[in-house]
């Protein structure tokens, strides 16, 4: 990956996945304090594995993907885009070590994630799914300027999609 897909914000520091961040991903997506409410649930490390080649595939494929969350040296997190199978569109992802919440961390990342998508990766609209009950992915998703466009049903839990909209000139 080139330095050009390195994001910065005022703490944060983004890379683009990596080989080198399997360790650190497998350690989030088997947390169930972090991944239980994600699509798919918690992973297998086998899993985790799995995503980080689908991941790297599509940074290299499409220009977007997920990028490993650093506060300074110290992992915290992820966030980034997937396409979504259903067919909803590319979706904002984004899941943060419980130990890293509560400080704004998951907001800031995905803000920059949202602006990369739209100023950089020219996607005219990115969707985020947040099961109803997720109050915390919520008001991350709100605070960004995302807003509420619809709602489905999965495994019993009222999903609701979220969605930003490039604002042209």
């Amino acid at each position: 990956m080139t330095s050009a897909l390195m994001l910065r914000t005022a703490r944060l520091v983004m890379q683009p996945v990596g080989p080198q961040h399997l360790n650190d991903l497998v350690r989030l997506k088997t947390d169930p304090r972090a991944f239980a409410r994600m699509l798919g649930g918690v992973r297998t490390p086998l899993r985790a594995h799995q995503e980080l080649a689908e991941e790297i595939a599509l940074w290299g494929r499409r220009g977007i993907g997920i990028w490993v969350v650093y506060e300074g040296a110290e992992f915290v997190g992820m966030t980034g885009f997937m396409e979504r199978a259903d067919g909803r569109g590319d979706a904002l992802r984004f899941a943060f070590l419980p130990e890293s919440r509560g400080r704004g961390l998951a907001r800031e990342a995905a803000a920059a994630a949202l602006r990369f998508a739209h100023e950089v990766a020219g996607l005219a609209r990115v969707v985020a799914i947040a099961r109803e009950d997720n109050f915390d992915s919520r008001t991350v998703l709100g605070a960004i300027g995302m807003v509420e466009c619809e709602y489905f049903m999965r495994d019993g839990y009222r999903m609701l999609t979220y969605e930003s909209v490039r604002q042209t000139a």
